[in-house]
């Protein structure tokens, strides 16, 4: 069990690709670069960053499931392209008492139609957007605080 209290930062489908796929969209930063950020933002904070990636909805389920049971201060979710279709997500969300903050890197409402809705979203806590991997640094400074 770590010192400090946990943060669990969940990344969706094609996060992986960060830095390579649509940079217009997405910025140059890897996903190892917004790991490494966050990880000394969180020392900083008092807080360890647990962050994961997966490209399998299932397993966003059990990672959410699973920082309720270890005790998480919170979840940072960027569930990617799940966030506008996955009723999973949404119900695994109103079904834990951890906190869940969405984050995105771009703005959702300023793109394509069908990215306006967010299943996420409707079961948050917050929702932090359009600032690049900032949005995730202000995600974790709200997660400090409550």
């Amino acid at each position: 069990m770590p010192d400090r209290p946990v943060v669990f930062v969940l990344n969706g489908p094609n996060l992986n690709l960060l830095g390579m796929r649509e940079p217009d969209i997405y910025g140059s930063d890897t996903l190892d670069d917004i790991a490494a950020m966050l990880d000394d933002r969180g020392r900083e904070l008092g807080l360890e960053v647990d962050l994961r990636q997966s490209n399998h909805e299932g397993h966003l389920v059990d990672w959410l499931h699973e920082a309720q049971a270890t005790g998480a201060k919170a979840v940072l979710l960027n569930a990617g392209a799940y966030t506008h279709t996955s009723v999973a997500l949404h119900d695994a969300i109103k079904g834990i008492r951890t906190p869940v903050i969405e984050v995105h890197l771009s703005n959702p409402h300023t793109r394509e139609a069908f990215r306006h809705k967010s299943y996420v979203g409707m079961a948050a806590k917050a929702t932090i957007a359009g600032f690049g991997p900032l949005s995730y640094l202000l995600a974790l400074e709200a997660a400090a605080k409550i």
